[in-house]
């Protein structure tokens, strides 16, 4: 069973690299609808011009064009998982082929019954039969190749692109994950002189969440596994500091399986701590509040903020927060933002971003 899965995740890759579109998308159709009638336009406008321009040639024409098209289109995308198994050049000849044969098939049928006027009888009428079944030919293959070439080229620019985004991300994410470390064994550290069972407990608490962490790197979870995560990191910094360390979660509203960037939440729960519980004896309250709504996610987590004890905020928040937002905007783009505030003796920190690919909403599409 493993190993058919390891299989279907190759072919699922394969199927999400592979350099054909899925052509029976409405978009796709779109453009090959476009793209045939300016072929039309250029079959027709090729020809010598006569006294009257021939209205029933071109629609007839187009007609014959857009059948071809629309046929080959239907043909490539119920064999785009198969093909998408095979070599790229292997796969771009098959579909050239077929995109031939489709056409020839055309002519012929058009032919038998003598549904289209011959684009080349205005041309010469002593051209023979194979002549004309040659030009039909040439044409196809040189405007599926033609095509077939933009899409590998425009395939290969999208995998570079997520090759360079993934590398990005992966790099902002090991400078989290140290600084997240040496924190919490320091933690730990803190608590072996006051309660060696609670530190032990710790110890396999961090081993845990490691594990989570360490292999899914740059990668999207579930709010549901990072809620979890977070959670675990709380635990160990409430061994240390027990009543002092309050919490207020207000996140009844998110659904599990909404998707955010691994280490998000911890790293703000870890900065609220740091700066705005443990340096007070009283210690206080970390409040997340979460909301999802109109296809954008809402993060804030705040913490008690003294001015006179904290004038200033130190570089390493400046650095965590930096890192988040960077990794907000490699993956979800400009609409994706950080912000810190403070109002009413609290500091908060907000993050928002769009976030339309829940479970839900993306088998409705």
């Amino acid at each position: 069973m493993p190993t058919d899965g390891r299989k279907a995740a190759r072919h699922e890759r394969a199927q999400q690299e592979f350099f054909l579109p899925v052509l029976c998308e409405a978009q796709a159709l779109l453009v090959l609808v476009m793209l045939a009638e300016l072929l039309v336009m250029v079959l027709v406008l090729a020809e010598p011009m006569a006294p009257g321009f021939d209205w029933s040639r071109l629609a007839l024409t187009s007609l014959f064009v857009q059948w071809i098209v629309l046929l080959s289109a239907a043909v490539l995308c119920g064999l785009r998982p198969w093909l998408s198994g095979l070599h790229a050049g292997v796969a771009g000849g098959l579909c050239c082929a077929i995109v031939v044969g489709l056409t020839l098939l055309a002519t012929a049928l058009t032919d038998y019954f003598h549904l289209v006027p011959r684009l080349t009888e205005a041309v010469d009428f002593s051209f023979s039969e194979f002549t004309r079944y040659l030009r039909h030919a040439l044409i196809a293959l040189i405007m599926s190749a033609l095509l077939l070439r933009y899409f590998y080229l425009q395939s290969q620019w999208r995998l570079q692109q997520q090759a360079e985004l993934q590398a990005r991300l992966e790099a902002l994410q090991a400078r989290i994950k140290p600084h997240f470390l040496f924190n919490t064994l320091n933690s730990i550290a803190s608590l072996v002189a006051v309660d060696a069972v609670r530190a032990e407990q710790a110890v396999l608490d961090l081993s845990d969440l490691f594990r989570a962490t360490l292999g899914k790197v740059g990668t999207l979870v579930t709010w549901e596994e990072e809620l979890a995560l977070s959670k675990r990191y709380l635990r160990i910094e409430q061994y240390r500091l027990g009543e002092r360390l309050q919490l207020d979660w207000r996140i009844n509203t998110i659904p599990d399986d909404l998707p955010i960037p691994q280490l998000t939440l911890q790293p703000l729960l870890e900065n609220a701590l740091v700066h705005g519980v443990a340096p007070r004896v009283e210690g206080g309250v970390i409040r997340v509040e979460a909301d999802y709504k109109g296809g954008e996610f809402i993060l804030c987590v705040s913490n008690p903020y003294d001015e006179a004890a904290h004038p200033q905020v130190s570089g390493g928040t400046h650095q965590a927060l930096s890192n988040i937002g960077a990794r907000l905007a490699a993956l979800f783009g400009p609409r994706a933002s950080l912000s810190v505030d403070r109002r009413d003796g609290r500091h908060f920190t907000c993050l928002r971003y769009p976030c339309a690919r829940l479970t839900q909403e993306s088998s409705a599409i």
